[in-house]
């Protein structure tokens, strides 16, 4: 007779060590102490306090059992914290970082292991967790929120890999855990306000009933931002940014604190025949006050006239006005035929995801807005930031896509001087040829007409460092990641260049390992920097992985390539290498 299989209700804790493999390459004796260490002046004496066990240990991970979720959740947050204060004064890619996830739910004995969907989510929770935080399953919250002094944000619903249903999440961290939903007032720690009126532009829902307008209310929003950023006396969080929030619970006091914004602007879109309703309001994020809202209810194809509209009554009406009629009209050339608009709207939108499936999707619909309309300027454009998107990321043979890429945005520009993602690929193209003289000229080109759009800012950044005018250069790039704070990981590694150029070879590493590299040049200043300081295997280890991306490199040949103005630049960069063991 088969027994029954047993089971329990239990609070189970899953943690892993964040980039254990790299810090293992790098160091493996160190690593094992460390994290020795940590286990048995922190961790375990935590776990026994807490009347938690450890089920298993798996290398750079750990499951416990607890029978309590107010002890799990107390000791999860308890061993971050101690982490922090123990990572404190440890260089950046030494330190062991834990990523945490508790959940409460049925398990499956079997002998001293637990297994289950309970154990399931656990992990899956880990596995989203931030570097240094804790996420927990809605019902682990319902249990806490009134038992333990600890502060939780609400990320909604998700997602689980391999798990059927949604969960909703909530997440604490050591950098400042948001408050719990009721909050009603800003927390004291929230970021200073910039001098200049900012203001982020929230995901407009999409009212149509129709999952397949979520295009077009993306695209109305993104349009909108880019009009907002053309006023230089206004700061406008990026796109990227903004459409963190989408299909999510968001209250205006969250939104204030993570984009240090003044002001946020949201709406509805709604799409029916040929016409087109569009609601916004303005809000201010300190107070929660509404600050103008209206309603316009118009043919399709007056929705350019009223995307000026909502531009000009934004500018208008923040303190401290911006006059509107000082500026150039900000929308770009428009097409007449709504239905090229409609399929380059789906084109941005799939673009801005970015993997190799909506690359193609994006190129099929920007190819159908140009079959429509032919004279399309930004439809060009967004074909050569796709085509530019295919050839960096290898989603296609590179065989004569630059030359597509060209012609496109020469295309683009013959038919609109003032597209600024023409002139901004333009840019790009002359950097790639180590031309900074004329890369500068349409990058300040740019400026004037978006001078809040990051990559453009960003670009600046670049230009100023490859020039030598390191501290110049990472105040740009400091700027970009203030408009675009959630996509600063496109940004850090240029910091990490201009910190390399000062050699500041431990705080370039600490902004390099902001990211996971994923490029040759990455970790081709990471094995440099290593090398300068000494750190002989981390050198190699970064070197092997550089020479996974390029296995035939050589040092001569990819410093020739590199946008060096001062020759003393090059050769320190190049004798970094050279310490760091790479092929000459």
């Amino acid at each position: 007779m088969v027994e029954d299989t047993q089971r329990r209700l239990a609070a189970i804790v899953s943690a892993d060590v964040v980039g254990y493999s790299l810090l293992m390459g790098v160091d493996e004796a160190r690593t094992l102490a460390a994290l020795r260490a940590h286990r048995t002046e922190l961790i375990d004496p935590l776990i026994d306090q807490h009347r938690g066990r450890i089920v298993k240990v798996m290398g750079d991970g750990l499951l416990l059992e607890f029978p309590s979720v107010v002890n799990a959740t107390q000791c999860a947050i308890e061993i971050q914290k101690g982490m922090a204060d123990r990572n404190d004064g440890i260089d950046q890619d030494q330190r062991i970082i834990f990523r945490i996830g508790v959940n409460l739910g049925d398990i499956i004995i079997e002998g001293e292991d637990i297994l289950g969907d309970g154990v399931n989510v656990a992990a899956r929770l880990q596995e989203i967790a931030e570097p240094g935080g804790v996420s927990i399953a809605r019902r682990v919250y319902e249990e806490v929120q009134d038992r333990l002094d600890a502060l939780f944000e609400d990320t909604g619903e998700q997602t689980l890999k391999n798990i059927a249903r949604p969960i909703q999440i909530w997440r604490w961290s050591t950098t400042g855990a948001s408050a719990v939903t009721d909050q009603e007032t800003v927390d004291d720690d929230s970021l200073p306000l910039p001098d200049k009126p900012s203001i982020a532009v929230l995901p407009f829902d999409n009212m149509s009933g129709d999952p397949d307008q979520e295009f077009f209310a993306d695209g109305i929003t993104e349009d909108i931002i880019t009009a907002l950023s053309r006023f230089p006396n206004l700061i406008v969080i990026a796109r990227n940014s903004c459409f963190t929030y989408k299909g999510k619970p968001v209250k205006v006091q969250d939104v204030r604190r993570d984009l240090s914004v003044r002001y946020i602007l949201e709406g509805s879109v709604r799409k029916a025949g040929s016409r087109v309703r569009i609601t916004t309001q303005l809000i201010d994020a300190e107070s929660g006050d509404h600050i103008w809202a209206e309603r316009f209810d118009r043919e399709l194809d007056d929705i350019f006239a009223v995307q000026d509209e909502v531009t000009s009554r934004v500018v208008a009406t923040i303190p401290g006005r911006l006059e509107y009629v000082d500026v150039e009209r900000t929308r770009r050339k428009p097409t007449e035929n709504m239905a090229a608009y409609d399929y380059l709207l789906r084109g941005k939108i799939h673009h801005q995801r970015g993997t190799k499936e909506d690359n193609r999707a994006s190129l099929e619909a920007l190819n159908a807005a140009l079959e429509l309309d032919p004279n399309y300027a930004h439809a060009h454009a967004w074909k050569a930031c796709s085509l530019s998107q295919s050839l960096i990321r290898r989603y296609t043979e590179p065989e004569g896509l630059y030359d597509q890429i060209m012609e496109e945005v020469q295309t683009a520009i013959s038919l609109d001087p003032q597209d600024t993602d023409s002139n901004r690929l333009l840019g790009e193209v002359r950097l790639a040829q180590r031309d900074l003289d004329q890369a500068e000229i349409y990058n300040e080109k740019c400026l004037k007409m978006n001078p809040n759009d990051p990559k453009i800012v960003a670009q600046k950044g670049e230009i100023l460092i490859w020039r030598g005018s390191t501290e110049e250069g990472a105040a740009w790039v400091e700027k970009a990641i203030t408009v675009d704070p959630f996509g600063a990981e496109e940004y850090v590694h240029l910091l990490g260049h201009a910190l390399h150029m000062q050699r500041r070879y431990g705080d370039a590493m600490a902004a390099y390992n902001q990211t996971v590299p994923h490029s040759h040049t990455e970790h081709a200043f990471l094995a440099s920097c290593h090398a300068y300081l000494g750190n002989d295997e981390a050198a190699k280890t970064h070197a092997v992985e550089l020479l996974k991306f390029v296995p035939d490199f050589s040092i001569a040949k990819y410093i020739a390539g590199l946008r060096y103005a001062e020759e003393k630049d090059r050769a320190h960069h190049r004798e970094g290498l050279a310490k760091a063991g790479l092929p000459e």
